[in-house]
This record gives structure tokens, sequence and C-alpha cells, in this order.
């Protein structure tokens, strides 16, 4: 009887194994849970979030500095974001802040442009300047609409 509950101990530490590290892969790859997320938080309030989603990306010249941590109805007329940004990037307080999408139908992100200015922007300050995505099926509609003469 020994051989046997060796090998059922190994197969049960394997598979105990299996399922931490499927675990621990979910977490990375779908870059939820809190686990290692540090950095700081900035506020930006947008008139149209254009879908963005938490855990969308903040990119600034192309690199990805930090993740939309919550985004919320304000007012019932503007979508609010906490932004989380890596350590170690400072955000100027002229920075502008915009939704932007990843190719032509991809991903939307928060694109950070840098201001001349020399100051930069504390934690849990607020990033005065957005520009709100850009809604294909109105220009659309108001191409389609502008065209009509009565």
């Amino acid at each position: 009887m020994q051989p046997y509950r060796r090998v059922e101990m190994s197969v049960g530490v394997f598979v105990f194994l299996g399922i931490v590290a499927i675990g621990w892969l979910a977490l990375k790859v779908g870059q939820t849970g809190g686990l290692g997320e540090s950095g700081y938080t900035l506020v930006a309030n947008f008139g149209d979030a254009g879908g963005m989603r938490e855990g969308g990306d903040i990119m600034m010249a192309g690199v990805t500095i930090g993740r939309i941590d919550t985004v919320n109805l304000v007012k019932n007329d503007h979508a609010q974001m906490i932004l989380r940004i890596h350590d170690g990037i400072k955000i100027t307080e002229d920075a502008f802040a915009s939704v932007r999408t990843k190719g032509i139908i991809g991903d939307r992100y928060i694109r950070i442009t840098q201001g001349p200015s020399e100051t930069f922007l504390e934690p849990g300050s607020e990033i005065e300047e957005t520009e709100s995505a850009i809604n294909i099926e109105d220009l659309i509609s108001k191409y389609i609409f502008s065209g009509k003469s009565g």
C-alpha cells in the first residue's frame, strides 16, 4: 500500500501546483487583483468615457505608464476616471488626457500629453484638460443627415 500512497501524494502536489500556477497566470495576464499594484492616482473628468473600462491602459509617447482604476458616472453628466500612474512617472500640471483608440478598431486607452510646465501634479489631483472619445456613429449620422436638404 505504501507505493500507492506515494503516487497519490505526488499527484496531489502536482495538481495543487498546477492550480496555483494557473491562478498566478490569470492574475498576470488579466491584470486583475491588487497584487503588486503600486503608483499614485490622478483624477480625470471626461464628457464621454467612450467605453473605457477599469484596467485600461494609460500611455504616454506610446509607452504604458499606468492603468485605469475606476470609471464612474458623476452627476449624470460626465465620466470620472481614477488613473493609477506608475511610480517614477511625473505628470505636469498642464498635461492633457484624451481617450484614444489603438488602430482603427482597436482597444481604447488614455493618452497623456505633457505640457510645458515644470510643475508636477501631486497624487490625488486632477488633470484639468481632457478630450473625450470620438464617436464614429455620431460622425457617420451627422454626415448622412447633413446631406439631406428639405
